[in-house]
């Protein structure tokens, strides 16, 4: 099997300039995303970067996987003057930037940094808002982070209840730039990155909903046939007849995106044992790309599991508990062969002398008569009226004359031995 990587060190930070009013600048906005984009370079050469402007009647400008400095200053650079200066458009903005960020998870597995810089509360309704933070809620499971920068210089804003629930949301926070000079500042401190979160996996806290199916199976692709060229071996069990079922009509299908190679049975118990949340869905074990199989016959092999399960967990309670059995049959027999009457014409048995107490004891004849089959009958039935068992705490020792007392201390507990006072805390024994 192939090794999975669980480290994600490919990041793409998507600029939202969400910027109505004059009151940032676009030569200190330029200046402070060039000096952010080449310290996160120092960092990590993997990052990429993308811009969103919206222009004027709701039309937006957007750029991803930008791979400089340069070109992501040439972008904003030409598209800046002809940029919205009547409205906020932000929650359009965000879904715009999450319908690329669930694509793109199709095919790798990647961190995803929002920055949005805004100046203008948004005046949208509380609908856009709702749908919004469904997005969100599925983002997380995406690596997506969201921070936001309001610039401007007043104190409270009227959205700023909302600002702060998108980026806590995704494990981000929202700045207040109060100074056009700081913002290279507030920039520099999201440099580092964010502590990676496990994409689609589901838990008790962040469990990915029923109702989001089809959702997930939209987002991901089946599987393709195999190429004339392509090597029929799966990638999981590393063979070219599937293990599992033995059958050559399991034919061998690959991802699109990494060419990775699966058998239906293979790629149905990894997508078990990996899936996101659904059985079925499940991301490719060489790419991260997000996967789907027939659900109809993963749940066909999960039952097959579950049924062995439960026939394993049975074999193993009769294997235990045969020996009891057995042995209950065993003492019954044996009660039932002494419980049969003997017959009156038996020959009697010999007596026998023994003496009790020793060579001087007393002789006492013990015959056929002392263990007649009406006294063995009784052997299998219970006593009515059982002795009760004695208490080990009712048993006392006996005394031997001339024996040291041993006493307690009630103070300390120490053994006390022929003496009234104990050697240990002092106190008088009575």
């Amino acid at each position: 099997m192939l090794p999975r990587t669980e480290a994600v060190n490919s990041e793409e930070f998507i600029f939202f300039l969400d910027l109505v009013s004059n009151f940032l600048k676009k030569k200190p906005l330029i200046k402070a995303i060039n000096s952010f984009i080449k310290e996160k370079d120092k960092y990590n050469a993997l990052t990429s970067y993308g811009v969103l402007i919206f222009q004027k009647e709701d039309n937006p400008i957007n750029v991803y996987d930008l791979k400089d400095a340069e070109t992501v200053s040439n972008t904003i650079n030409d598209a800046w003057e002809t940029r919205e200066l009547n409205q906020s458009y932000l929650e359009n903005g965000l879904y715009e930037i999450l319908a690329y960020i669930f694509r793109k998870s199709r095919e790798a597995r990647k961190n995803y940094r929002v920055i949005i810089i805004t100046d203008t509360p948004s005046k949208l309704s509380e609908d856009y808002y709702n749908a919004l933070y469904d997005l969100l809620i599925k983002a997380k499971k995406f690596s997506a982070f969201i921070d936001i920068i309001r610039v401007g210089d007043e104190k409270f804003y009227e959205d700023d209840v909302k600002l702060k629930v998108i980026s806590s949301e995704t494990h981000g926070g929202t700045f207040y730039c109060p100074n056009e000079k700081l913002l290279q500042n507030v920039l520099g401190s999201l440099i580092q990155n964010k502590k990676e979160f496990k994409v689609l996996k589901a838990d008790d806290s962040e469990a990915i909903l029923i109702e989001d199916k089809i959702f997930y199976e939209r987002l991901a692709v089946d599987l393709i046939s195999l190429t004339p060229e392509d090597q029929e071996i799966c990638d999981i069990c590393e063979q070219e007849l599937c293990p599992i079922c033995e059958a050559h009509s399991d034919e061998i299908h690959k991802c699109y995106n990494c060419d990775a190679k699966y058998h239906s049975c293979c790629a149905a118990k990894y997508s078990l044992a990996k899936n996101i949340g659904f059985k079925h869905v499940f991301r490719c074990l060489q790419c991260e790309t997000l996967l789907k199989l027939d659900e109809e016959f993963v749940n066909m092999i999960y039952e097959e599991d579950l049924e062995e399960e439960l026939a394993d967990i049975e074999i193993q309670d009769v294997i235990t508990e045969n020996p009891i059995i057995e042995e209950k049959e065993q003492v019954l027999e044996g009660v039932e062969e002494l419980s049969v009457t003997e017959p009156e014409s038996a020959p009697p048995v010999e007596t026998k002398k023994v003496r009790v107490g020793g060579f001087f004891g007393k002789e006492i004849t013990i015959g056929a008569t002392n263990f007649k089959s009406k006294d063995l009958t009784k052997i299998s039935q219970p006593d009515e009226n059982p002795e009760k068992p004695i208490s080990i705490t009712n048993l006392k020792p006996p005394r031997k004359r001339g024996a040291a007392t041993i006493k307690l201390c009630k103070i300390c507990g120490a053994t006390i031995q022929n003496t009234v006072n104990c050697p240990t805390c002092g106190a008088r024994i009575d």
